[in-house]
């Protein structure tokens, strides 16, 4: 499945909030939509999830256009707003189950499918307390299982960690893994920009209404040290390399040191309790970097591609300017 968005623009009087905006993005990614408070992205959220209309462009779902066919979008879209469910006399379960009925699910598949989003969101022995009652953390799974209860194919997550504590966070930030994983399409809104580096391979990035950076993070980012001049973390990989970060339980200098005497390394540096390599070639190379230290014995414990971080990035190529 493909999600199309096609010169999308909404005006609220002389203020362009969404300024000829166009991305795409399919079924299996999680993309981060990213900006300043006021950049547009609710107003964008809102009209994929065919609350608001464009005043031009459109969305489209494989080609079905959202503003053409909103109730057939409804079926696809699941979206969870910033704000939160707060009914006083309504418990986790007549909740969930009062949407689930709006869409449409008949029993007996509709228990079957609201005890499923309980026990996938982690709300099973909450369900029968009441919404207002419940920590922010335990709405924002609530609001989350009203998003998914219909099994949407596009889920348009609006700032689901706002607020929450570490663990909530890290929790949230599981689930949105998970869905993506399941196959989902999903954009995800967040000001937390290290937790969308854990979850997203893509981005949009967006300031006062248009886009100015889309695209995979690391294409992102190579296109900014293009553009600024900068190499940095990037500069292995923009010029056909790649770059890792090694940790190993037998000390960085002597990782350094069994880094340095292999081929195909342009630089090892140490960095706190890790070692950073400069690597030609890709994947391959890497795999057989790892073998040969293990081969001599190194005792690695961690290796991962590094990536350029999302804050950077977003004060890379963003201006700071409100209008």
């Amino acid at each position: 499945m493909k999600i199309e968005v096609s010169n999308l623009k909404r005006h609220f009087g002389q203020t362009r909030a969404v300024d000829d905006v166009s991305f795409d993005f399919a079924s299996g990614e999680v993309v981060g939509f990213i900006g300043p408070n006021g950049a547009g992205k609710t107003t964008l959220m809102r009209i994929m999830a065919t609350l608001d209309d464009p005043d031009d462009g459109d969305i489209t779902i494989d080609g079905m256009s959202i503003a053409a066919q909103p109730e057939r979008a409804r079926r696809l879209v699941g979206f969870m707003p910033d704000d939160l469910p707060n009914h006083r006399d309504v418990t986790v379960d007549h909740y969930l189950d009062f949407f689930a009925r709006a869409y449409g699910i008949r029993q007996p598949r509709r228990q079957g499918a609201i005890r499923q989003i309980e026990q996938f969101t982690n709300l099973t022995g909450l369900r029968h307390r009441r919404i207002n009652e419940l920590s922010k953390g335990m709405k924002q799974r609530v609001s989350l299982a009203r998003a998914i209860i219909h099994e949407p194919a596009l889920l348009v997550l609006d700032e689901p960690a706002a607020g929450l504590d570490p663990r909530a966070r890290i929790e949230v930030r599981e689930l949105i893994r998970t869905l993506g994983h399941r196959g989902k399409a999903v954009l995800v809104s967040s000001h937390i920009l290290s937790d969308l580096a854990e979850i997203c391979d893509s981005a949009v990035i967006i300031e006062q209404g248009r886009i100015v950076a889309a695209g995979r993070i690391d294409e992102i980012a190579a296109a900014a040290a293009a553009h600024t001049g900068e190499g940095g973390e990037q500069g292995a990989a923009d010029s056909g390399g790649v770059a890792i970060t090694l940790r190993a339980l037998d000390g960085v200098e002597t990782l350094r040191d069994a880094v340095m005497t292999l081929p195909g390394v342009r630089e090892a540096r140490i960095v706190g309790d890790a070692v950073e390599v400069d690597l030609d070639g890709g994947p391959e190379q890497t795999a057989a970097l790892i073998a040969a230290l293990v081969q001599r014995g190194v005792r690695l414990v961690d290796c991962r591609q590094r990536r350029a971080q999302l804050e950077e990035l977003f004060l890379k190529v963003t201006s700071g300017d409100v209008s």
